[in-house]
């Protein structure tokens, strides 16, 4: 006889042989057991674990002509010796075993990857019509790989499996049961099988080790069935390979780890431990030569980053579930963790190193490392870089770490050293009530916790060095940038720029540098938060951080409460944006529309109530107008102002409109002296309402 691969030879023939599927076992024995069939049944899951071998034991039993009760088949599973289940066993588990591969006539099994059209449905619909033979009592159909059929396959079988004979019965077997259409899956069963677990896998291995008498030991037996993957028969694959390479012993085949690891091209987890160490060291170069021995030694690059992507996120897994180093996994580990116990002993020891965030920082970045391999040409570069990446992200420190020390509380204030003063350092400077009043335009930040708002002036960003202003004293707290590992980068830092006024980004920040508790900021080299021109709110967006919406807001509600000056006058304001719009080609439109409009201001929102429509709205006033609005605010010494356009209420009846004056040069003139225009208006007694300029801009 022919050698049988191992997958084939130990295939399931009962149901209690199935492994890792007793939910789908159980409810269909019970299902035979009430005589409750369906005509119909979906089985699908992950490749390789039993779905046509259930469809096939189903099918045996129930066309088994031998009585349940009966000493032949005491269960309703079926009993193996009748003629219709010698048919439909397709091989059996024993070698001398009188089953011979055969073929029933009453129950067909059909590849639905090649048989997939409208035609071999209409043929499958003709067969299921005739009855089965004498010797059976169902006409089964076990249609594999269902998710091919085309859609006007199914809609060929859906009156079929909608109203079929009492003696026919459909089971779909399938890996993407989403594909196949809902309307027949409503008329179906559907059994969603599971992966087979890992400990169910090595029971397996080693009950088939022991039949084929082959030397093996666990850990390796382990290592094959991580490389299933949940699929018993990939996992048989597998072996049946690695028994093919090992060598003989005493004439049996002797399974080692090392060489399964070499024929399946991994490497062992003990050096993804190493990486992490060194990653958790901040050391760069024991990085980079780990990862240059393996792939000196031969190793490719996306098999090492699929092996580290599943290290981490094992390792993920231990740091969740509280899995401490040495100990065993119980509960939530252990179901979600299937991996040998010695692989678990290192997973917890690498997440003992990082916090959650730190390692599914790691896992985000090994991923997308991943995936880029995939088609760069330089691989081993990008996995180098990719690694590093894990050590550059442990030198951040979170932005609300940095935001938290603008919020701390004032106390007295310390001494500063000469050296401190010297530094590069951010110090919060607040203003008295009198220089507030006297520069009522400083952009602001924030008042600190605890301090009244009638007594200091929240403080804003400006070059240090120029006139000391009272500081405010702070907490002394620890530099943000100084942590258990050397020298951290913020993750978002901001620092307020000296040319701009605003902030921006600080990728190197010196060692040393922090908040200086009341140091007074008179050394060139050193930053101060005092006032700018600029305003800070607009030089800082929400999305540079989480807290940035809750700081914007409170930025805004400071500006909201400033005193309004000459700079905020309604009139003067509205003759600034009408000049503004009148000086650019293509907005005459626009500016003759603001002279009929209503300036009113309202805290920080400046309300310009046209008289146009909701629609007309967005017509006259496009993007380049609001652009050049905006622009004219800031340059008018407003930029904490916001302006709103409003359309206008319609006119009452009978009530008289005021008469426009176009300004020189204007579409409106040109329109007033058209002749059809005057035409209209002297027929029609009307004025005109509304001038687009339609003409090219350029």
């Amino acid at each position: 006889m022919a050698y049988q691969v191992l997958a084939r030879k130990y295939r399931p023939q009962l149901f209690s042989d199935v492994i890792g599927q007793d939910h789908v076992t159980r409810t269909l024995l019970n299902a035979l057991a009430q005589n409750r069939i369906a005509h119909g049944y979906i089985f699908s899951g992950h490749r390789g674990i039993g779905k046509t071998t259930i469809a096939r034991i189903l099918a045996a039993a129930l066309n088994c002509s031998t009585p349940v009760g009966s000493p032949e088949r005491p269960t309703e599973e079926p009993c193996r010796g009748c003629v219709n289940c010698r048919e439909i066993s397709s091989a059996s588990r024993q070698e001398n075993s009188i089953f011979e591969e055969s073929h029933s006539f009453d129950v067909e099994e059909i590849d639905a990857a090649t048989n997939r059209g409208i035609d071999d449905a209409r043929l499958l619909t003709a067969k299921i019509q005739t009855r089965p033979t004498n010797k059976s009592k169902y006409k089964i159909i076990i249609l594999d790989e269902a998710h091919q059929i085309t859609d006007a396959a199914w809609n060929a079988l859906l009156k079929t499996l909608e109203e079929p004979p009492d003696w026919a019965i459909f089971m779909f077997a399938t890996t993407q049961p989403e594909d196949i259409p809902q309307t027949i899956r409503s008329r179906c069963q559907h059994f969603s099988f599971h992966a087979v677990k890992l400990d169910d896998i090595v029971g397996q291995l080693r009950f088939i080790s022991d039949k084929e008498a082959i030397t093996v030991d666990d850990a390796t037996l382990t290592l094959l069935a991580e490389a299933g993957d949940g699929s018993m028969r990939d996992a048989l694959s597998i072996m049946d390979q690695a028994i093919a390479s090992a060598p003989t012993v005493d004439g049996h085949p002797h399974l080692e780890i090392t060489q399964v690891r070499e024929l399946m091209g991994s490497v062992s987890n003990v050096v993804y431990e190493q990486i992490l160490e060194a990653v958790h060291a901040n050391n760069s170069a024991d990085v980079l030569s780990v990862v240059g021995r393996l792939l000196d030694a031969g190793n490719g690059a996306p098999q090492l980053a699929r092996q580290f992507v599943r290290y981490l996120r094992n390792t993920i897994v231990a740091k969740v579930t509280h899995l401490a180093p040495g100990s065993d996994a119980t509960g939530v580990a252990a179901e979600l963790l299937q991996i040998s116990p010695e692989e678990r002993h290192r997973v917890a020891r690498s997440a003992s190193h990082f916090t959650e965030e730190e390692l599914s920082r790691f896992l985000s970045i090994m991923l997308r490392t991943f995936d880029e391999l995939g088609y760069r040409q330089e691989q081993r570069f990008h996995l180098e870089l990719g690694l590093l990446k894990l050590v550059h992200v442990q030198r951040l420190v979170p932005i609300e770490e940095l935001l938290s020390q603008l919020g701390a509380k004032p106390t007295s204030t310390p001494t500063t050293s000469p050296a401190t003063a010297s530094r590069a350092a951010i110090t919060p400077v607040a203003t008295s009530s009198a220089a507030a009043s006297s520069s009522p335009r400083e952009g602001s930040l924030a008042t600190a916790p605890g301090a009244s708002s009638s007594t200091a002036a929240p403080p804003s960003p400006r070059v240090a060095g120029a006139t000391a202003a009272p500081s405010v004293p702070l907490t002394p707290r620890p530099s943000p940038f100084e942590s258990d590992r050397s020298r951290k980068v913020p993750t978002a830092g901001l620092i307020p720029s000296a040319v701009e006024g605003g902030y921006s980004p600080l990728s190197k920040p010196p060692q040393d540098s922090g908040f200086s508790a009341g140091a007074p900021a008179t050394t060139a080299g050193s930053l101060a938060l005092a006032s700018s021109p600029a305003p800070v709110s607009a030089a800082l967006p929400s999305e540079i951080h989480p807290s940035g919406p809750q700081l914007v807001a409170a930025l805004s509600a400071a500006a909201a409460t400033r005193p309004a000056t000459a700079n905020d006058d309604p009139a003067a304001l509205q003759s600034t944006l009408i000049a503004a719009l009148a000086a650019v080609k293509g907005q005459q439109s626009a500016s003759e529309q603001l002279e009929e409009s209503t300036f009113t201001l309202n805290g920080n929102t400046l309300e310009i109530r046209t008289s146009l429509s909701k629609t007309m709205l967005p017509v006259v006033f496009n993007a380049d107008a609001d652009r050049l609005l905006k622009t004219a605010l800031r340059d008018a010494n407003a930029g904490t102002l916001i302006f709103k356009l409003l359309p206008g209420a319609p006119a009452p009846a009978g009530a008289a409109k005021k008469p426009r004056q176009a300004a020189s040069g204007s579409a409106a003139e040109l329109a007033e002296k058209h002749p059809m225009v005057q035409q209209a208006r002297r027929i029609f007694s009307a004025d005109i309402s509304n001038v687009i300029d339609l003409r090219d801009k350029d």
